[in-house]
């Protein structure tokens, strides 16, 4: 699953960006949960973030999203400041939770035109955004069904498809494939490549290094800080100059936390 020739395009297309940080910060107490992160993701890129539990991934996307507020720093999302513009950024992206965050008790008919009106959409584009979920996510049979009775699979993919109702040009996935099986996983990556095909752009944490392989670029935090930035294949060259070794991306992320606390 590479997108190198899109990669390609995208590179040439691509002058502004979606994501910009600089020195963005927060602490809980003396606790330092992110600390002067920066960097920028372009519009239409998928941007792999990175780390061990605990590291700060869903800290800084919750900043990103105007859900929390940083303590210190600045960012901008889809164009609008994270501090100042926190509800404009809410009704112009797509986030997905690492927790299941549908209504179990309704339908996957009922959670969409739930979402729906969440999103505020027109009624004369309710009926079509409500098909076009239903058959992105491959739920055509399962309309009428309880969303309890869902696989993991489908219901990720329900999760994914409200996420993205209203078409926001960025979509934040926190953990989105946790807990499902490789299968499962691997079609959701399908669902993000077209998306990010389409000009969205995806910006998504992860643990799986193998779902870190589809990612156009990556950033690696740990302990709060992003401590790598670069394609897959920049941060392999890395450290194989350093070893005279083809890593694979496990080996690449380990021998940077390993470097990270020496030099700490």
């Amino acid at each position: 699953m590479q997108r190198e020739d899109a990669n390609s395009a995208k590179d040439v297309k691509l002058g502004s960006f979606a994501v910009t940080l600089r020195d963005l910060s927060r602490t809980f107490g003396d606790f330092v949960a992110v600390n002067r992160v920066s960097l920028e993701v372009k519009k239409g890129e998928i941007f792999g973030f990175l780390g061990p539990n605990g590291a700060g991934k869903s800290t800084t996307i919750r900043m990103l999203c105007g859900i929390l507020m940083p303590t210190s720093g600045s960012g901008t999302v889809a164009g609008f400041d994270i501090i100042r513009d926190a509800e404009m950024i809410k009704a112009n992206i797509g986030y997905m939770s690492q927790k299941f965050s549908l209504y179990e008790d309704l339908t996957v008919a009922e959670n969409i035109d739930f979402y729906s009106g969440i999103y505020r959409i027109p009624d004369g584009k309710k009926y079509a955004r409500k098909e076009w979920v239903i058959e992105m996510a491959g739920l055509a049979e399962h309309r009428n069904s309880r969303t309890a009775v869902l696989s993991g699979g489908w219901k990720q993919r329900l999760a994914l498809g409200c996420a993205i109702l209203h078409e926001p040009p960025i979509i934040f996935l926190d953990e989105p494939t946790s807990g499902v099986d490789p299968i499962s996983r691997r079609n959701f990556w399908d669902l993000i490549y077209n998306m990010a095909d389409q000009g969205v752009t995806v910006f998504v944490t992860t643990h799986y290094m193998d779902e870190a392989e589809y990612c156009d670029r990556l950033g690696l935090i740990y302990r709060g800080e992003l401590i790598a930035l670069g394609t897959p294949e920049e941060l392999k060259a890395m450290i194989e100059q350093e070893t005279g070794t083809a890593p694979s991306l496990e080996d690449v992320f380990v021998s940077l936390i390993e470097e990270h606390d020496r030099e700490r």
